[in-house]
């Protein structure tokens, strides 16, 4: 048995810069982590999340401690990212988990949905993120999505209402809100009743993510569902976030990776919690991952490799907003030929 593991950073540059409540960027350095054995390659990728402390470079040397500790069969892809997960490097995590994952149904021959035992029912239409914009550039964004028939709209800080209004008054589409922590408990109580005026579907984390005793009020008074985001990392977190949320949003990058993933919606919809599956700013490779458990879902939003340029991954395909699940052995997608 011959296994080689190979790391490389890569620069996704977005089309227009990504404007959140925490700031801006025009470029994101994920990580691809190879594992080959036997002459199959099983890869994953790394989109370190900056608010955790996470970067390129801790990504790289996390998965080099992991690929250094582990004896990389596939029939442990379940387990061994766990196992061997680095405190605080959940994006490494991931990518060490879709890998094996990625090499474990490659060799068996089939999409890792069907290796998990997972349905191919069509998907929800996945969502298109609007940043915190200048009011033209959002409604130029506006313009240019029409093949999405859901926006999500990126709030959280001065101004947000009128970008809103403004987006509203463009489209009749549905409007989903992510404040990213930036209201306080009476910014959001005097926002939600106007949202839900304005149509918008749900909000994802309206509060801090240490403001979880306000959040249990403000639910009290909203006339909207609320999504946990940065609340949520794994699946100890739900009993806690009963009662303050109706939903989370499960990211790979953030949870650590296709298994975490699982047991974190099994555990939430225990707890009568909705999912929401999200992502970072990503290539195809890591949508393809976590389209591998979309159809466990109730909403989408994987638009990430939709806001890049020159995606260096290829095999996904989308029709009328929807993401089509990929039919090909493992994760379905492949290194675009430069």
């Amino acid at each position: 048995m011959s296994v080689t593991t190979r790391c490389r950073t890569i620069e996704l540059k977005l089309q227009t810069p990504f404007r959140l409540s925490r700031g801006a960027s025009t470029v994101r350095r994920n990580v691809i982590f190879e594992v080959e054995r036997d002459g199959v390659v099983g890869r994953g990728e790394a989109a370190p999340i900056a608010r955790y402390g996470e970067s390129s470079e801790s990504a790289t040397e996390a998965l080099e401690a992991m690929a250094r500790a582990a004896d990389l069969d596939p029939a442990a892809f379940a387990e061994e990212g766990a196992r061997l997960a680095v405190p605080g490097q959940r994006a490494a995590q991931a990518a060490f988990d879709m890998a094996l994952h990625d090499l474990a149904a490659r060799s068996a021959g089939l999409p890792v949905r069907e290796m998990l035992g997972i349905g191919g029912r069509p998907l929800a239409p996945t969502s298109w993120t609007i940043g915190l914009d200048p009011i033209p550039e959002a409604l130029q964004k506006v313009r240019d999505s029409e093949a999405f028939s859901v926006l999500k709209l990126k709030m959280g800080a001065e101004g947000d209402m009128e970008l809103l209004r403004a987006v509203r008054g463009a489209t009749d589409r549905p409007i989903r809100v992510d404040a990213n922590e930036g209201w306080t408990l009476d910014d959001a109580t005097r926002r939600l009743e106007e949202l839900a005026e304005l149509g918008v579907e749900f909000v994802e984390q309206p509060l801090p993510e240490a403001k979880l005793e306000e959040t249990r009020e403000l639910r009290r008074r909203s006339p909207l569902p609320l999504l946990a985001d940065e609340n949520v990392h794994d699946a100890s977190d739900i009993p806690k976030l009963v009662g303050a949320f109706d939903g989370i949003n499960v990211k790979l990058a953030k949870c650590g990776g296709i298994a975490p993933a699982l047991a974190l919606i099994a555990t939430a919809r225990a707890h009568g919690l909705k999912i929401l599956l999200g992502c970072m700013v990503e290539s195809s490779l890591g949508i393809a991952a976590a389209l591998a458990i979309a159809p466990l879902v109730d909403w989408i939003d994987l638009d990430g490799n939709q806001l890049i340029d020159g995606d260096p991954f290829e095999g996904l395909d989308m029709v009328d907003g929807r993401q089509l699940l990929p039919n090909g052995p493992g994760l379905g997608v492949e290194p675009r030929a430069e």
